[in-house]
């Protein structure tokens, strides 16, 4: 079985991008996060010691983008997936970043990216 939480419309200014001047200002990012865990427990017991607390993997995914710098959404992306698999009970995690001004010649909403990520739990 698995089960989600999804956080979509995280709204964060980071200084990311490839063109000269991107990482010079904060921009306005938008993130969604969909985390994967088994929740049963949690469920029949309602119990937020047995689940995940979102609130984390909110803070996680804010401090990577406030605190970091990067050239590509797509290392972005991936940086936040790492740090989001950090959360022990947490399996797998989608992110998807989109920039919301892209440096773009066109009337466009966003320019974004997509990943999913698993944990991989390696013998010591």
């Amino acid at each position: 079985m698995t089960d989600r939480i999804e956080l979509r419309g995280l709204r964060v200014l980071g200084r990311h991008g490839a063109l000269a001047g991107e990482q010079d200002t904060a921009q306005p990012f938008e993130i969604d996060l969909e985390v994967e865990a088994d929740f049963g427990e949690a469920a029949l017991d309602d119990d937020l010691a047995k689940t995940v607390d979102y609130s984390l993997v909110v803070e996680k995914a804010m401090e990577i983008v406030d605190q970091r710098q990067y050239r590509l959404l797509e290392t972005l992306a991936e940086a936040i997936a790492t740090g989001i698999l950090e959360i022990p009970a947490i399996q797998a995690v989608t992110v998807t970043v989109r920039k919301l001004r892209p440096p773009v010649a066109a009337d466009m909403a966003s320019a974004g990216v997509r990943l999913r990520r698993e944990r991989v739990d390696r013998a010591v």
